[in-house]
C-alpha cells in the first residue's frame, strides 16, 4: 500500500492541474498566476511527502527532482506575477 501512494499523489496532482489549466480561458493566464501559483505549491507538498515515503534511492531520486522542478515553477510564476503587477503601477 505505501508503494502505491506516491502513484496516486502524482496523477491526483497531474489530473487537478490539467482541469484547472484547461478552464482558464487564455485571456486570465497572467492575472491568475498567483492562483496556480498555489497549485505549484500543492505540487511540491506533494513531491515532499512522497519523496518522505520513498524506499527506494530511485525513488528519492525522482521526488528530489519532482520538488526542483515544481520549486522552479513556483519561483518562475511569482517572478512574471511581480513584473505584470509592476506594469500596471504609474
Amino acid at each position: 500500500m505505501k508503494e502505491i501512494l506516491p502513484v496516486v499523489v502524482f496523477v491526483v496532482a497531474s489530473w487537478l492541474g490539467y482541469k484547472v489549466i484547461k478552464e482558464v480561458p487564455p485571456l486570465l493566464h497572467t492575472p491568475l498566476m498567483s492562483g496556480t501559483n498555489a497549485i505549484s505549491g500543492v505540487t511540491i507538498l506533494g513531491s515532499l511527502v512522497s519523496t518522505a515515503h520513498a524506499v527506494s534511492s530511485g525513488s528519492k531520486i525522482l521526488g528530489f527532482v519532482a520538488i526542483v522542478l515544481a520549486t522552479i515553477n513556483l519561483v518562475g510564476g511569482f517572478l512574471v506575477t511581480d513584473r505584470m503587477l509592476k506594469m500596471f503601477k504609474s
